[in-house]
């Protein structure tokens, strides 16, 4: 089941299986979950600390900034939107692996080829839920806690959505390091609800045949429903 949060009319992104989803409304949205602003006054604390390579949630400051920004924007074009957000998307999240997590087994019987249309198409929605989700500011308050804890190497960046009725959603990034930096391998919604997790049973039923053109075909409809149109890839 693919869900969104929707608080005031306006979605944020979330992957919301079984039984949580009942809490939100329903959008198109198969992919990349809320991205949280940081609370007033963190975000230099975590800028010192990129700077030496050491806090993993310094990728979730730069995407709630972008987000934020977006948000706050007046009288541009869908696909402004997704020019703004792109390279922002493609520093935080770790596409690729995301994707080949998605996908499982089937992604190593996929020729090279099939495996760049698949990653094109998947970047291509990820970024436009992004760019169709937060779109308008309603007057949520975001949170980056300072906790952090560990998942085997990796690190969960737990962070808050907190709704003009009070409502506490918790989003937490699954964070890896690697030669980029640390950047964002899964989301968790509620803390244990994976996107990745969500997106493996899809895909594989798309990708049953060994076919990707079902999976291909079934995001670039959800690219156009997202754009309103304006996207067609």
């Amino acid at each position: 089941m693919r869900q969104v949060l929707r608080e005031t009319g306006t979605a944020r992104l979330a992957a919301v299986p079984g039984a949580a989803a009942k809490r939100f409304g329903r959008r198109a949205f198969l992919g990349i979950a809320a991205a949280l602003t940081a609370i007033h006054g963190a975000g230099a604390g975590f800028q010192g600390a990129h700077a030496q390579g050491a806090d993993p949630r310094q990728p979730i400051v730069e995407l709630n900034a972008a987000l934020q920004a977006g948000m706050r924007l007046k009288g541009v074009s869908f696909q402004q939107r997704v020019d703004r957000l792109a390279p922002v998307i493609d520093r935080v999240f770790d596409l690729d692996t995301i994707l080949r997590s998605s996908v499982g087994l089937r992604w190593n019987s996929l020729s090279e080829q099939a495996r760049q249309n698949v990653f094109g198409i998947f970047r291509t929605f990820t970024i436009a839920s992004y760019a169709s989700n937060f779109d308008t500011d309603n007057g949520e308050k975001f949170e980056i806690l300072p906790q952090l804890r560990a998942s085997g190497a990796d690190q969960v960046a737990q962070s808050v959505l907190v709704t003009p009725k009070g409502e506490r959603i918790r989003i937490d990034y699954v964070m890896r390091a690697g030669t980029a930096g640390w950047r964002v391998v899964d989301v968790l919604l509620d803390g244990s609800i994976s996107r990745v997790a969500v997106q493996r049973s899809d895909f594989r039923a798309l990708l049953g045949s060994g076919d990707p053109a079902p999976l291909i075909d079934n995001l670039r409809r959800k690219v156009a429903e997202l754009s309103g149109g304006a996207m067609r890839p």
